[in-house]
């Protein structure tokens, strides 16, 4: 099994890009978001990949780091999720940015991606909430608002969110703004404050 390629990009197309490896190209199926990272043909890259073998195919999946090819593997764990999904959701979010929406509950963010329904997005933040693979990192202010750890934050915190909330937008995004502010104000700002600043991150 091949885990890793280093080359030279020769060609870039929609969902894929060809790795010239010593004489050899290699066909790398890669998220939009990857390919857009992408150099231009002739610069060297290097991917982390994951071979997939069936009866009348063997497909290459081309990654920036171990851990997107981690996410990758692990998407496809749950029922309905395919390679094609799995790469069509990392290409519309990070692996920070999923991690997040995964910890968060957020059905509406990962249901942005091509081919997630409202029902396949709900299995998803479901059934992969903490399982996350171990090198994902989530910021640790957003973490202390989750689950359990949320009546553990200060008033005024949890006060902005709710404020937030009452103005319409889901709690998700609210939390995720909020944390952004904290970040930016400190965990002793007012209430009044991380409002103000919260509605700057959403606006952003």
């Amino acid at each position: 099994m091949i885990g890793r390629l280093k080359g030279t990009i020769d060609a870039v197309g929609e969902d894929h890009l060809i790795l010239d490896v010593h004489g050899v190209g290699y066909v790398v199926n890669c998220s939009t978001r990857t390919l857009q990272a992408m150099p231009q043909p002739g610069a060297a890259a290097r991917f982390s990949i994951d071979t997939q073998v069936r009866e009348d195919s063997i497909r290459l999946y081309g990654f920036a780091s171990d851990l997107e090819r981690d996410w990758f593997r692990l998407l496809q764990t749950v029922q309905g999720v395919g390679a094609k999904v799995a790469l069509a959701l990392l290409g519309i979010l990070s692996v920070g940015d999923l991690a997040q929406a995964i910890a968060l509950q957020d059905k509406t963010a990962v249901g942005r991606a091509p081919g997630i329904g409202p029902k396949l997005a709900a299995r998803i933040v479901t059934e992969l909430k903490d399982k996350a693979p171990a090198q994902t990192t989530l910021d640790p202010v957003l973490a202390s608002m989750v689950g359990a750890a949320a009546a553990q934050t200060s008033g005024a915190i949890e006060d902005a969110v709710a404020g937030l909330v009452g103005l319409g937008y889901p709690r998700a995004q609210a939390m995720a703004a909020v944390a952004a502010a904290v970040r930016a104000l400190g965990e002793d700002a007012a209430t009044a404050a991380l409002l103000k600043r919260g509605l700057r991150e959403l606006a952003a």
